[in-house]
């Protein structure tokens, strides 16, 4: 059996702590890791398998000999580091939005379009966390009965907008019950004019606006979905719209999802058993002993929860359905590890040639 050495950029950040867990726990055979981080990380120890290993710089040359790279480092880092790794021979995972809507990169859900790996020219997306509990939930429905629109809210955790906001978050909610004036340097964007509390509050911009009015968090989860489905991130194939808004919860996205199905004869029961056999999702929908998903109890689980499903009274064919996950095991580390698995599996840890 083949054995790989695997590194894992951006070890040191809450998403790099959860991806060494995760392939602690995987079907991957590690002959070696190497833990990679920023300068003022290197030197730290983390451990795999209780074995203690040094965190080293990022650089180029530290991809040499290794076969596989799992990164969440920022797009920035993603967009330096991992083009060096592929020409050292690496195929690379990444979970930012560096290379999500490049025409080249499979943006891949486990389940859902992992066929699309057999075309990675060394590069692999993992997409944005709220579109992956999304798609995740619907695939099955989709594959059924067929999906045409999704109208989707999200209630998304503010450790998805990283440690410093989410510490920020908690100083915040210590300084208002302290009756203390409360500082805001972080959210909703920390490139924005503008940022306002988070604690007690609710903000509804994910990232930056584009031109149009939505958010760039609004924009991902609409051309993901349409890659994921349908390898096209413009499908007039189905409708897709999206509102982010930020909640101040640690860990777990929720999201209201509206969709429409083109067989209209589909019946709540059906749908809720479609949940239940599919791997990686679990049904909570109980209303008359109210058990739903909850944040609170889906954070540290790999699964995808959902619940409050139950059609539109007014359009035949539409549902309604609530959605949650934890962002940073099921959006991120979980489905990264994930593919890591499927390109073991299909023997596609390989870079082609003409990469």
């Amino acid at each position: 059996m083949r054995k790989y050495a695997v590194a894992i950029l951006g070890a040191t950040g809450a998403v790099g702590q959860r991806l060494i867990s995760e392939l602690e726990k995987s079907k991957i055979p590690v002959k070696q890791i190497k833990l990679l981080a920023s300068k003022r990380s290197a030197g730290k120890k983390l451990k795999f398998k209780n074995q203690e290993i040094i965190v080293e710089e990022a650089q180029p040359d530290s991809f040499k000999e290794v076969d596989l790279v799992l990164s969440s480092a920022g797009g920035a880092v993603s967009k330096r580091l991992l083009p060096e790794a592929v020409k050292r021979g690496a195929v690379c995972v990444d979970n930012t939005s560096a290379f999500r809507m490049a025409d080249e990169v499979p943006l891949i859900v486990p389940g859902v379009n992992d066929e699309q790996l057999v075309n990675h020219h060394g590069i692999i997306a993992n997409p944005n966390c709220s579109t992956i509990q999304m798609v995740a939930a619907l695939y099955p429905l989709h594959v059924k009965w067929g999906i045409k629109q999704i109208i989707v809210s999200t209630y998304q955790a503010v450790s998805g907008a990283g440690k410093a906001a989410w510490d920020e978050l908690l100083q915040q909610a210590q300084d208002r019950l302290n009756k203390q004036k409360t500082t805001a340097k972080i959210l909703p964007t920390a490139s924005a004019k503008k940022h306002y509390p988070m604690a007690f509050n609710l903000l509804p911009q994910i990232d930056v606006f584009e031109d149009d009015g939505y958010t760039h968090e609004e924009w991902k989860m609409i051309h993901e979905t349409k890659k994921i489905l349908f390898n096209d991130q413009d499908s007039k194939k189905i409708k897709v719209t999206a509102t982010c808004v930020r909640v101040p919860v640690e860990i777990g996205h929720g999201e209201t999802v509206y969709f429409v199905l083109k067989d209209e004869k589909a019946t709540t029961a059906e749908i809720k058993q479609e949940i239940v056999k599919t791997p990686g999702l679990v049904l909570q929908d109980d209303p008359e002993n109210q058990i739903y998903p909850q944040p609170l109890l889906a954070a540290g689980k790999k699964e995808t929860f959902v619940g409050r499903i139950r059609p539109d009274q007014e359009n035949p064919g539409a549902f309604n359905m609530w959605i949650v996950a934890d962002n940073l095991l099921r959006g991120a580390a979980s489905n990264t590890v994930e593919i890591a698995e499927c390109l073991v599996r299909d023997n596609l840890v390989r870079v082609p040639k003409n990469s």
